[in-house]
């Protein structure tokens, strides 16, 4: 039987980049966003459901305005928490496969070391709370899930750092950036390669899993190397967290350890520069 694949969120930038590949395995795809399927509407998501036969519900939907968060927790906890409550929910009902994408905003960023999925979560802002809340969500309502934290999310659609840098460097003769906060970019291209490559494999590995692509960044370092990717010549400073308050804080170190996701499904992650090149070839071909 061929598989059915819900996508939900399909506007943001993971759920761009699997429509972007969904011809590339053998599955039907329905994408979805708030304007066709409120997550936050149980009796909607209950008959969303059972009007179809999806075998698999990739979770791109999410609350993502971190700042925003600070001074709108209901409406975070509303998307991020009761919206993943009530499609995990219809999947254990439907006997549906749930990949729940989750952040590195679950950690406070005080380690110094890679950040395993054995290490016990410790959110700073009400993102990460909402984030973290959703995940157990998940794990207390059903057995096969995966939920992928990931971190530092770009791609050539939507809005982030990578488009964003490119806009400010036309508009400015030169940036200050953040270089005391570390973790990895990720492209999301790579994380709906690897989602696909799971359903392919049909694998029942169930659990929490990190992706981001390998190597590590400041995003200072991350900056520097759009700029010098894409021949763009504008000066950037180095600023301390300090010098840039935000309402939300950030984790001063989100790198996280990839080997059980490598292991469990024996996917090779790219490292981060590699696939910076490769988007922004896809932004220089737009």
């Amino acid at each position: 039987m061929q598989k059915e694949i819900l996508v939900t969120g399909a506007r943001g930038q993971l759920g761009s980049e699997l429509n972007y590949l969904a011809n590339t395995i053998e599955a039907r795809f329905k994408f979805v966003d708030l304007d066709e399927l409120d997550i936050t509407n149980q009796d909607d998501v209950n008959s969303f459901f059972t009007q179809r036969n999806f075998s698999h519900c990739i979770n791109c939907a999410g609350y993502t305005a971190v700042d925003k968060a600070e001074s709108d927790e209901e409406t975070a906890r509303k998307v991020n928490v009761l919206g993943t409550k009530n499609l995990a929910i219809a999947c254990k009902e439907n006997n549906v496969t749930l990949f729940h994408i989750s952040t590195d905003f679950v950690f406070d960023g005080n380690q110094i070391t890679p950040y395993s999925e054995e290490i016990i979560p410790s959110p700073i802002s009400v993102y990460g709370v909402t984030k973290l809340e959703g995940e157990n969500e998940v794990i207390k309502t059903m057995t096969n899930y995966f939920i992928i934290r990931t971190a530092w999310l770009y791609s050539s659609f939507g809005n982030n750092f990578v488009q964003t840098m490119l806009r400010l460097a036309n508009e400015r003769d030169e940036l200050g950036v953040i270089v005391d906060q570390i973790g990895s970019p990720t492209y999301a291209r790579d994380l709906a390669k690897a989602i696909l490559s799971i359903i392919t494999q049909e694998s029942t590995a169930y659990g929490v899993y990190h992706y981001s692509n390998e190597g590590v960044a400041s995003w200072y370092d991350f900056a520097q190397s759009i700029f010098l990717l894409s021949k763009t010549n504008i000066k950037v400073n180095p600023l301390p967290t300090s010098a840039y308050p935000t309402p939300a804080k950030r984790p001063k170190m989100s790198v996280m350890d990839k080997s059980k996701f490598r292991t469990s499904f024996n996917i090779t992650i790219p490292y981060w520069q590699s696939s910076l090149i490769d988007c922004l070839k896809v932004l220089g071909d737009k």
